[in-house]
């Protein structure tokens, strides 16, 4: 097997695929892409990644992008880690959980943090913003009752989903959102707190600089 590169950003969803890799215990190299000077739309970034966005993960010559994938990517390729069920029905519930949160839970958020994407009128961008922060309360309530009392999101079986996970409700507690995680969603909480104590979770936290959930 040749190493791979992921291209992330700290405390973006590419941290996921960072604590997926820690998790199978496969050697892989970080490439950091500084977001906020725009180094995603660099001429050599977009040469891996013309979508200009995180992740991205190199294997050799070739490339994956979209969390998801390399998430399903990385879980296939380490079959014996465990981390995505071979069930019908449990990777059905698998696929689920990652398509909600890539497709309704991340946009939604994507509203908030960057709603000049959505609208170009000042009072039209604070209203976008407003409003799409009221629909992440009620996704973020959808997602704390969905987890239950886990004790992870597949039930008794930790998988891709769980990474995935921590990734939202970090931002849940950032300033974009300013979320009482624990008061408001806790069982999300307990669930993050119960990933912390994973050393893979905290080896990836660590090398982005980030606080681990509490």
């Amino acid at each position: 097997m040749s190493e791979p590169k992921l291209y992330y950003a700290p405390g973006a969803c590419s941290l996921a695929v960072h604590i997926a890799l820690e998790e199978v215990g496969e050697r892989f190299e970080l490439s950091r892409v500084d977001l906020a000077a725009g180094q995603q739309n660099s001429a050599e970034y977009l040469r891996v990644n013309s979508k200009a966005r995180v992740p991205a993960l190199t294997d050799g010559d070739w490339v994956l992008t979209e969390a998801p994938a390399i998430l399903r990517y990385i879980a296939a390729r380490h079959p014996s880690a465990g981390l995505w069920p071979w069930d019908p029905r449990e990777e059905a519930r698998c696929a689920e959980w990652l398509n909600w949160l890539s497709s309704t839970i991340h946009i939604a958020f994507a509203h908030v943090r960057r709603a000049s994407r959505y609208a170009t009128d000042p009072r039209a961008i604070e209203d976008v913003a407003a409003t799409a922060k009221r629909t992440c309360r009620e996704l973020w309530r959808a997602v704390d009752a969905k987890i239950g009392v886990g004790p992870w999101a597949l039930g008794e079986r930790y998988s891709v989903v769980d990474p995935y996970l921590v990734v939202f409700w970090t931002w849940g507690r950032g300033p974009a959102l300013g979320f009482d995680m624990a008061q408001d969603f806790p069982h999300w909480t307990a669930h993050a707190v119960r990933l912390a104590a994973r050393p893979a979770v905290q080896r990836a936290f660590a090398r982005e600089g980030l606080p681990l959930p509490v």
